[in-house]
């Protein structure tokens, strides 16, 4: 089994195996210095409708300013942070000199193994004395913390100079053959680094390399408890198979010849060795494949120095170079035009790679070759035509501007170029969100293919000045790794608006597709005349398709797409654009959903729409409106089933179809478009777990768990995706199974939905006391930009608070709990999610009228009649008031219907089961009932 890192949700760091109950010592260690500036920034994926979709899909991003003093060092800005600590550019002050800090919080947040490693890291840095080495200064403890100072290399990671100014063929091997003399000197020392990567080698202004965060360095002779444990302990990109493999292979100075290999792999083609979408998929693909050879993705290397590269990333390390300094030999060979001592490895090599990594398959291949061999004289004058298979997916844009705030330009060229060949039916095209998570120029693109289901690739970069723009985009074929077309396509950023369109036709052209006359028309449609305008709609696109559409994510693409239609009135595209943001932020409540909301999404479809009449975009931008705004199914099926006659390779189209059809209770027919959307869109997580949703409504749990596995393969360890699967073990009733899944789960103000499910599983276990600090922490200062979910979040402490049996606590904050929630029932008055929470508040203060009139108001704006997924969590409301006001006929009767019906659960992801009702304690006044009791006994299907 492989074991994969984990990202920081906040800093993007890896988190190391070994860290104190799964948080990032880095972010720790902010909290503990008090030094982080907090922005807070809600996040919310595609809020699905059921309440607690909605509430589960709640994030944000922080930004931070670092500055401060630590003792005789003045902080004056983070440079840089990993798996350990932060690194700072300090002053210090005695010395009135420039360093460089690194500091790693102690205390409750440290382990032994994160301390010993910590001081190991300093202690092997400080023994070695090299010109190539990073000199330690100090090491030292404060207050808690431990640090060590450095010398200040003014310049910047190799990853980030580079980037800047690309570094020539000849010059990378220079660089690295330095770098390998030093790794060498370490050797001898009897250290190994066991991280080399770009971003731990620096350069100084003359452009020498200094090697240095020996972070995972570890004495060649000695072994210890830290160096003994088998998590991984690495980079991905940059580690080698034997510090990725589950098993007892300890790492050798061939490991640091592999990390050598990688980063000279990196400086040749633009890209590491192996780069998956996620941890997990780099990991595996270090584990299964070979790297591409450097010169298939860089025609200007030579077949020389291919075969150094290759020779360091042999997956058996006796393959590789026995040393470093035989790695520097031979690059140094190399670079005086002299023979190299490594040979390129042949067939017969290749086979016997292949055949030890897949045994079962050469078995049969050895059957096959038979077979074919007895059939060969038959045919052998046969040969079929070769055709190329008409599918593509489009990788993110690499961003080469000099100025980072580009990307969104990037972004938004790669989606425009998607919505062209959408629109070309012989096409098959995968989405975006399908392929956003892979690198802009993978090493694996046979692999990449598979995943995706296609056959070809379009890589891309884009560089943008102040009047000009470089679009470079080529076409290949993944299985053969052949090129089947490219261009450049150099414009002023007043001439771009066309580039896309014609992307999309060179595309097309070198599939050999098919375009009707109606497509060719559409190509050609300049969506504005008006620059500004349409740098407005790509920044607003590129806010619109980060993967968590958080409430400030969708403020911001509002924001910019309504400036796109005031300096164009007629871009119907960008109208098109700013109905589905408000629609659908309105939908999920990502977006407070006003009234006045609601009019702006409807003016903005009906303008689109006037404008471009047969604008696809636009065409499903209407029918958006009347799903997400009006819920009106059989319109906005109708516009959405006329925008596919446009769009015929669009995922939204089968995808908005699902939602629709499951609004309607028409199960089979849902099921059958999110497998069409997955067709087209098959890594698209937001779209795996809406269907493992409807799953979950169906009550068919293992289906659900399948599919959120699929989630994680994507998005390993994602907190949402785990409390949902917590959720379907409380509707087990299997709470050990439940609190395992919740327990390395750490809930903030900016995930709520985490917090709710653990919140749901305190009482259900009828022990809230951990959860109630911290709910109080969270309602301390309650974030506006949740709008009424800080009322929903304080109903649940009062709950908690009485399950507690703290009854007093519990009815103060009911009351406060209503004064937050009532005064947005005015501009959200079809929001049946917050007068559920109206009704539930106004339960626990008492008042039984109140409660009931809230409840019939919330079925009356969401009757299950035409919303049987949404309809009866209100219902489910309802029985939770009769209960507890004394109405145990109504609530028995309700509920009886509640389990015979398929629905999205009021609290959590789960619809009513008998496992939750004998667990939950707001049923406890029926529990000497006869018949409630018979409701609580599993049925056998």
């Amino acid at each position: 089994m492989i074991s994969a890192l984990r990202p920081c949700p906040k800093c993007g760091a890896e988190i190391p195996a070994d860290a104190p109950e799964g948080g990032c010592p880095g972010c720790l260690l902010e909290s503990g210095l008090r030094l982080l500036e907090e922005e807070a920034q809600t996040s919310n994926a595609q809020r699905p409708t059921s309440n607690a979709q909605l509430r589960s899909e709640r994030r944000a991003s922080k930004s931070a300013r670092m500055s401060g003093e630590f003792g005789d060092y003045e902080l004056l800005n983070e440079i840089g942070r990993g798996g350990q600590g932060i690194v700072f550019r300090a002053r210090q002050k005695s010395l009135n000199r420039t360093v460089a800090l690194k500091v790693i919080s102690l205390g409750q947040w440290a382990s032994e193994a994160h301390l010993k490693r910590f001081r190991r890291e300093a202690e092997a840095a400080a023994s070695l004395e090299h010109p190539g080495i990073v000199p330690i200064h100090e090491v030292g403890e404060r207050d808690g913390q431990c640090y060590f100072s450095m010398k200040f290399i003014e310049g910047g990671q190799l990853d980030e100079v580079v980037r800047r100014t690309p570094m020539s063929i000849r010059q990378a091997a220079e660089l690295i053959a330095k770098v390998a003399r030093t790794v060498h000197y370490a050797h001898e020392h009897g250290i190994l680094h066991r991280d080399i990567k770009p971003g731990n080698i620096l350069l100084d202004q003359e452009g020498q390399p200094h090697l240095t965060d020996f972070g995972l360095a570890r004495l060649v002779e000695t072994e210890s408890t830290v160096t003994r444990t088998k998590e991984i302990l690495g980079t991905p990109s940059y580690m080698a198979p034997e510090q990725a493999a589950a098993n007892n292979a300890e790492p050798t100075r061939t490991t640091d010849v592999y990390g050598l290999g990688a980063v000279l792999y990196q400086l040749l083609t633009g890209h590491p060795p192996f780069a998956g979408g996620t941890t997990y998929e780099t990991i595996k693909l270090l584990l299964d494949t070979e790297p591409r050879p450097p010169r298939l993705l860089n025609p200007k290397v030579n077949r020389d120095l291919s075969t150094i590269c290759l020779k360091c990333l042999e997956k058996d390390p006796e393959r590789r170079y026995p040393s470093a300094l035989a790695l520097a030999e031979d690059l140094e060979h190399w670079l005086k035009h002299e023979p190299i001592t490594a040979k390129p490895s042949g067939f017969f090599t290749h086979s016997r790679k292949w055949v030890r990594r897949n045994p079962s398959t050469a078995v049969m291949a050895t059957s096959l070759v038979v077979l074919v061999l007895g059939l060969g004289v038959m045919v052998w004058n046969h040969k079929p035509a070769v055709v190329i298979p008409k599918s593509v997916a489009v990788l993110p844009f690499q961003n080469l501007s000099d100025d980072p705030n580009n990307a969104y330009f990037a972004e938004g060229i790669q989606e425009e170029i998607l919505t062209r060949l959408a629109s070309i039916e012989d096409v098959k095209v995968i989405s975006r969100s399908s392929t956003q998570r892979y690198h802009s120029k993978p090493a694996n693109l046979a692999e990449i293919a598979k995943q995706l289901g296609v056959a070809n690739i379009v890589e891309g970069s884009v560089q943008k000045t102040a009047a000009q723009v470089r679009v470079n985009v080529q076409l290949i074929n993944a299985q053969t790794d052949s090129h089947l077309w490219a261009d450049t396509y150099d414009r002023k950023v007043t001439d771009i608006l066309q580039v896309e369109s014609d992307i999309a036709k060179g595309i097309a052209a070198a599939l050999q597709a098919k375009l009707t006359g109606r497509e060719e028309q559409a190509l050609a449609v300049k969506p504005t005349s008006n620059p500004e305008a349409y740098d407005a709609y790509l920044r607003g696109l590129a806010y619109n398709l980060k993967p968590s559409n958080a409430n400030a994510n969708l403020l911001s693409a509002q924001k910019h797409l309504r400036e796109a239609v005031r300096l164009d009135p007629k871009f119907a595209l960008a109208w098109a654009l700013l109905t589905y943001v408000d629609a659908r932020g309105y939908l999920t409540t990502a977006l407070q959903p006003t009234i006045a909301l609601r009019e702006e999404a409807r003016h903005a479809a009906e303008t689109a729409l006037t404008l471009q009449p047969n604008l696809g975009e636009a065409v499903l931008a209407k029918g958006a409106y009347h799903y997400f705004c009006l819920k009106d199914f059989d319109t906005a099926v109708r516009y959405i089933e006329q925008a596919r006659q446009i769009l015929p390779n669009s995922s939204r189209i089968p995808e908005l179809l699902a939602y629709v059809a499951r609004r309607r209770g028409q199960w089979d027919q849902s099921e059958s478009y999110f497998n069409e959307a997955e067709r087209l869109d098959p890594r698209n997580a937001s779209l795996l777990t809406q269907h493992a949703f409807s799953y979950i409504a169906l009550r068919r749990f293992p289906e659900a768990l399948r599919k959120l596995g699929q989630v994680l393969n994507i998005t390993p360890d994602d907190v949402d995706t785990l409390a949902t699967m917590a959720s379907i073990a409380q509707a087990q009733g299997d709470l050990p199974r439940a609190a395992a899944l919740l327990a390395p789960l750490y809930p903030n103000p900016y995930n709520p939905g985490v917090l709710e499910v653990q919140a749901y599983q305190g009482i259900l276990e009828r022990r809230p006391g951990a959860i109630i600090p911290k709910l109080k922490e969270v309602l301390a200062k309650p974030d506006p930009a949740f709008g009424f979910f800080n009322g929903e979040l304080r109903f649940l402490l009062g709950w908690a608070q009485q399950v507690a049996g703290d009854h007093v606590a519990a009815q103060e904050t009911w009351r406060q709990a209503r004064s937050e929630l009532e005064p947005f029932v005015k501009q959200q008055p079809e929001n049946y999610l917050l007068l559920d929470d109206l009704a539930l508040t106004n339960m626990g203060l008492g008042d039984k009228t109140a409660a009931f009139a809230l409840t019939e108001q919330a079925m009356a704006a969401v009757p299950i009649e035409k919303n049987p997924y949404d309809g009866p969590a209100p219902i489910e409301i309802f029985t939770r008031v009769a209960a507890q006001m004394g109405e145990p006929e109504r609530a028995i009767i309700a509920l009886r219907k509640l389990l015979s019906l398929p629905h999205a659960g009021a609290f959590i992801a789960v619809p009513f089961t008998p496992a939750l009702l004998r667990l939950d304690p707001m049923f406890d006044p029926l529990r000497s009932d006869p018949r409630f009791q018979e409701l609580c006994k599993d049925k056998q299907p």
